[in-house]
């Protein structure tokens, strides 16, 4: 296995759940990447959202994409890195033509409302299914 499996799988599947930590609480959503390439997985939020002030304040997050399959379990992929804040002008345009509505959520954010971009760029990633249940600590990982 290598991180281009990571890499097709997620872009399969981009619904994302994302894990972060506001104090002692574990905080989960469900977010939908934007893209995940060789330089890592890629995703916005907006900074009036609490989800960013999480991430500013403890980067490390868990990453959980899922594609369900015919033995009621599926398969999940478990990223683990830390976020790193991308401030990229050219990757800024592509992702308003990539996503328009983007710019019509940022009008109706408050004043001092942005957009902030991220990525996972580093970190390890690995497969489970129902055939490591169990034996999770043998699952092989892919470092990126």
């Amino acid at each position: 296995m290598d991180f281009t499996e990571c890499v097709k799988f997620a872009n399969e599947n981009p619904v994302t759940y994302i894990a972060t930590a506001d104090g002692d609480q574990p905080r989960v959503r469900a977010f939908a990447m934007w893209f995940a390439d060789s330089t890592g997985f890629y995703y916005h939020t907006g900074t009036p959202k609490s989800v960013y002030g999480q991430l500013v304040k403890n980067p490390n997050v868990e990453l959980c994409f899922y594609a369900p399959g015919t033995d009621g379990a599926g398969k999940m992929m478990r990223v683990s890195g830390k976020i790193e804040f991308l401030e990229d002008t050219a990757l800024m345009e592509r992702l308003y033509q990539d996503r328009p509505w983007v710019r019509d959520l940022l009008a109706a954010a408050p004043k001092d409302g942005k957009l902030a971009m991220f990525r996972i760029a580093h970190g390890e990633a690995y497969f489970w299914t129902m055939e490591y249940n169990m034996r999770e600590a043998q699952i092989p990982r892919v470092k990126f």
